[in-house]
This record gives structure tokens, C-alpha cells and sequence, in this order.
């Protein structure tokens, strides 16, 4: 399988990347500058620059843009959206790394977390921009594309557990009323649903058992 990675030299990215090498996929890294991952390709490109001859012939297309700050979070829905107008009638599968706060808290889909009372001030504009990409996918017609949250504590420094647990577009706690996952878990369930899943035109998410 051809896989591209945008935004590889990110955190989650780098993950995403060393485990799909690991696992014997052949992987480009799309930077905008020198690539930092073990990648074997490398395509030196903004995320909203790549064009669509930059992505031509690979099987799957991954979305790890981050952004935090004031300055930098509109790339999540703007890097997502310039991928999705490359991808879309093609062949090639969109998937992304997105973020709990799109998750539904009510059966009815109608709340999500990032608009409850207690959702951190501070994770707002980062969740609206997930929001935002999110909304963009749904609205495709005919592109093939998953949207991976994570648990609502995302730890950068988390253990590696292995002990994985997925729900679709619900949010959901484990058995201690938990929701967490570490990087290293949320890149391996990540690689294992590109390369085993099935799933299509639809969100899902992973937290720790």
C-alpha cells in the first residue's frame, strides 16, 4: 500500500508514520521541510499547497495537521478541506486525526462534547477547527474518507497499553469512567483501522480500556 502522511513530522504524525514503516507499508512524508520521520519518501510541500499531482497513485492520504495556538489552528480545517478538493472523486482514501470535542454526547447527535458546561475554555478554538473539518467531510459526495478522534484527554507522553477500546461518533468512558488514550495507542489503532479496517464516510474514535 502507497500511503502519504501530511503533517508527518508532528507528534502524532511521526507515530502514525514509524508504525506503518514498522509494519512494512511504503510511506511518504509530505513537510514543508526536512522530513524528521522514518518515512522512506518525501514530498517538501505546505499542507495547503500539495497539489494534486503531488498525491497521485497513493492508496491512502493521512490528515495529522495540528495546530494550537491562535496563529496556527486554522490549518485543521483548511488543510483538510484543499486535501479533501484534491481527493475527492478519486480512489484515494482521506483519513484524518481529529479531535473528541466533535464527539455526540446524546443518542439523539445533537449535543456534542465541545458544547458542554464543563468543556475547557481553553480547547475551544482547537475543537471548533476539528468541528469545522468534520463538517466538510460529511458534506463530500463522493470522496472515501474516516475521521479518528481520540479520547478526550490525549496524552503526548502516555504509556503505550495496547488495551484499546473504539466507539463511533458517540462519546464514550471505560469501565473506571474514564476517557483517555496515549499518542502511541491512538497512532497503532490509527495504522491498524488504515490497514485492516472497514470502515468509510464515517467517525470513530479510541480511548483506553
Amino acid at each position: 500500500m502507497k500511503i502519504a502522511v501530511v503533517g508527518a513530522n508532528g507528534r502524532v504524525g511521526s507515530l502514525i508514520v514509524k508504525d506503518l514503516v514498522a509494519k512494512g507499508e511504503e510511506v511518504t512524508a509530505i513537510v514543508r521541510k526536512m522530513n524528521k520521520t522514518d518515512a522512506q519518501h518525501v514530498i517538501l510541500a505546505d499542507a495547503e499547497t500539495v497539489s494534486a499531482r503531488d498525491l497521485e497513485g497513493f492508496d491512502v492520504v493521512i490528515d495529522a495537521l495540528g495546530g494550537w495556538t491562535a496563529n496556527t489552528v486554522s490549518i485543521i480545517p483548511e488543510g483538510e478541506k484543499h486535501l479533501a478538493d484534491l481527493l475527492e472523486g478519486t480512489k484515494t482514501k482521506l483519513y484524518v486525526v481529529g479531535g473528541a470535542g466533535s464527539l455526540y454526547v446524546d443518542p439523539e447527535r445533537k449535543t456534542m462534547l465541545m458544547q458542554t458546561p464543563d468543556f475547557p475554555e481553553i480547547f475551544v478554538p482547537v475543537a471548533t477547527a476539528h468541528g469545522k473539518a468534520l463538517s466538510d467531510l460529511k458534506s463530500r459526495k463522493d470522496l472515501n474518507w474516516v475521521y479518528i478522534a481520540p479520547a478526550a484527554d490525549f496524552q503526548a507522553e502516555g504509556k503505550e497499553t495496547g488495551n484499546i477500546l473504539e466507539s463511533d461518533d458517540h462519546f464514550m468512558v471505560n469501565k473506571e469512567g474514564q476517557s483517555f488514550i496515549s499518542y502511541k495507542d491512538y497512532a497503532k489503532a490509527f495504522v491498524n483501522e488504515v490497514l485492516n479496517g472497514s470502515h468509510n464516510r464515517r467517525q470513530i474514535s479510541y480511548l483506553s480500556a
